[in-house]
Protein backbone atom coordinates (compact mmCIF):
# COMPACT_ATOMS: atom_id res chain seq x y z
CA UNK A 1 0.00 0.00 0.00
CA UNK A 2 1.41 3.69 -0.45
CA UNK A 3 3.33 5.14 2.27
CA UNK A 4 3.77 0.96 3.59
CA UNK A 5 7.56 1.53 3.25
CA UNK A 6 8.44 4.32 5.32
CA UNK A 7 9.16 3.94 8.68
CA UNK A 8 7.88 5.37 11.89
CA UNK A 9 8.77 6.10 15.57
CA UNK A 10 6.64 6.02 18.52
CA UNK A 11 7.64 7.80 22.18
CA UNK A 12 6.34 8.59 25.20
CA UNK A 13 4.62 12.16 25.53
CA UNK A 14 6.98 13.09 28.42
CA UNK A 15 10.05 12.34 26.24
CA UNK A 16 9.78 15.22 23.86
CA UNK A 17 13.21 16.17 24.02
CA UNK A 18 14.25 12.20 22.79
CA UNK A 19 11.37 13.23 20.07
CA UNK A 20 13.04 15.62 18.56
CA UNK A 21 16.35 14.07 18.65
CA UNK A 22 15.39 10.77 17.09
CA UNK A 23 12.97 12.74 14.26
CA UNK A 24 16.32 14.96 13.38
CA UNK A 25 18.45 11.89 13.17
CA UNK A 26 15.91 9.56 11.14
CA UNK A 27 14.13 12.30 8.63
CA UNK A 28 14.71 11.68 5.31
CA UNK A 29 13.27 14.63 3.47
CA UNK A 30 12.85 12.83 0.07
CA UNK A 31 10.89 10.01 1.44
CA UNK A 32 8.60 11.88 3.67
CA UNK A 33 7.97 13.92 0.29
CA UNK A 34 7.17 10.61 -1.03
CA UNK A 35 4.93 9.44 1.20
CA UNK A 36 3.05 12.15 1.17
CA UNK A 37 2.55 12.64 -2.47
CA UNK A 38 1.83 8.62 -2.38
CA UNK A 39 -0.92 8.90 0.53
CA UNK A 40 -2.47 11.83 -1.30
CA UNK A 41 -3.37 9.80 -3.89
CA UNK A 42 -4.76 6.95 -1.63
CA UNK A 43 -6.74 9.44 0.65
CA UNK A 44 -8.01 11.42 -2.53
CA UNK A 45 -9.41 7.37 -4.08
CA UNK A 46 -10.83 7.05 -0.30
CA UNK A 47 -9.47 3.36 -0.52
CA UNK A 48 -8.51 1.80 2.49
CA UNK A 49 -4.53 -0.12 2.66
CA UNK A 50 -5.92 -3.59 1.44
CA UNK A 51 -7.55 -2.09 -1.95
CA UNK A 52 -6.03 -2.62 -5.19
CA UNK A 53 -4.51 0.27 -5.32
CA UNK A 54 -0.09 1.06 -5.52
CA UNK A 55 1.60 4.21 -5.88
CA UNK A 56 5.13 4.93 -5.89
CA UNK A 57 7.06 8.64 -5.22
CA UNK A 58 10.39 9.26 -5.63
CA UNK A 59 12.66 12.40 -6.28
CA UNK A 60 15.01 12.74 -8.48
CA UNK A 61 17.36 15.68 -10.41
CA UNK A 62 15.37 17.25 -13.16
CA UNK A 63 16.21 19.42 -15.92
CA UNK A 64 15.76 22.84 -13.59
CA UNK A 65 16.57 20.71 -10.00
CA UNK A 66 14.91 18.37 -7.59
CA UNK A 67 11.41 17.03 -9.05
CA UNK A 68 8.93 14.40 -7.78
CA UNK A 69 8.01 12.26 -9.82
CA UNK A 70 4.52 9.93 -9.16
CA UNK A 71 3.09 6.76 -10.25
CA UNK A 72 -0.40 5.33 -9.51
CA UNK A 73 -2.37 2.19 -10.56
CA UNK A 74 -6.03 1.30 -9.18
CA UNK A 75 -6.62 -2.75 -10.23
CA UNK A 76 -10.32 -4.19 -10.50
CA UNK A 77 -10.30 -7.20 -7.92
CA UNK A 78 -8.92 -9.88 -10.34
CA UNK A 79 -6.37 -7.60 -11.68
CA UNK A 80 -8.20 -7.77 -15.04
CA UNK A 81 -8.92 -4.02 -15.98
CA UNK A 82 -6.03 -1.05 -14.53
CA UNK A 83 -5.97 2.48 -14.75
CA UNK A 84 -2.49 4.07 -14.41
CA UNK A 85 -1.29 7.26 -14.54
CA UNK A 86 1.95 9.24 -13.64
CA UNK A 87 3.02 12.28 -13.02
CA UNK A 88 5.95 14.72 -11.95
CA UNK A 89 6.22 18.42 -10.11
CA UNK A 90 7.95 20.40 -7.13
CA UNK A 91 8.70 18.40 -4.03
CA UNK A 92 6.89 21.63 -2.57
CA UNK A 93 3.51 20.49 -4.02
CA UNK A 94 3.41 16.66 -2.96
CA UNK A 95 0.18 16.73 -1.45
CA UNK A 96 -1.60 18.52 -4.52
CA UNK A 97 0.04 16.48 -7.53
CA UNK A 98 -1.15 13.09 -5.13
CA UNK A 99 -4.35 14.60 -5.42
CA UNK A 100 -4.58 16.17 -8.78
CA UNK A 101 -3.20 12.56 -9.98
CA UNK A 102 -5.76 10.34 -7.96
CA UNK A 103 -8.63 12.83 -9.23
CA UNK A 104 -7.48 11.91 -12.98
CA UNK A 105 -7.84 8.44 -12.15
CA UNK A 106 -11.29 9.47 -10.75
CA UNK A 107 -12.44 10.87 -13.67
CA UNK A 108 -11.19 7.27 -15.28
CA UNK A 109 -13.36 5.20 -12.80
CA UNK A 110 -11.12 4.19 -10.14
CA UNK A 111 -13.78 4.78 -7.37
CA UNK A 112 -15.62 1.82 -8.96
CA UNK A 113 -12.57 -0.57 -9.11
CA UNK A 114 -11.82 0.80 -5.51
CA UNK A 115 -15.59 0.01 -4.24
CA UNK A 116 -15.84 -3.67 -6.20
CA UNK A 117 -12.85 -4.25 -4.10
CA UNK A 118 -14.11 -3.33 -0.78
CA UNK A 119 -17.42 -4.70 -1.07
Amino acid sequence: APGQGARAVECRADAQGLVADVRAALDDEHTRTAVAAERAVLATLEAGCAAPVGALGEVAEGDHGEELWLRAVALSPDGAVAIRRSASGSPADAEKLGRTLAEEMLGEGADTLVQEAAG
